[in-house]
C-alpha cells in the first residue's frame, strides 16, 4: 500500500474519531480505545510506508549501480 493510500485510510479514521466525539462516545469506551489503537497503528504504517516511498524514488531516481 503507498503512502497516499495509507494516509486516505488515516484521514478517514480521524473523522471517524472527530464524528463519534461529537456523537458523544466517551473517551475510553471500548469503541474510542479501538478507535484510537487503530489510529495509532495507522499512523505508524504511514510513516513506514513514506519512508518506503522516498527510498524506491530516490533508487528510481539514482539508476543502476554498476560494479
Amino acid at each position: 500500500m503507498s503512502a497516499v493510500e495509507v494516509q486516505i485510510r488515516l484521514s478517514e479514521l480521524l473523522l471517524e474519531r472527530a464524528l463519534a466525539s461529537i456523537e458523544g462516545f466517551a473517551t475510553g469506551s471500548a469503541y474510542m480505545t479501538d478507535l484510537d489503537d487503530e489510529i495509532a497503528a495507522t499512523r505508524s504504517a504511514y510513516t513506514a510506508a513514506a519512508i518506503t516511498d522516498i527510498a524506491r524514488l530516490r533508487a528510481e531516481l539514482s539508476g543502476p549501480r554498476v560494479g
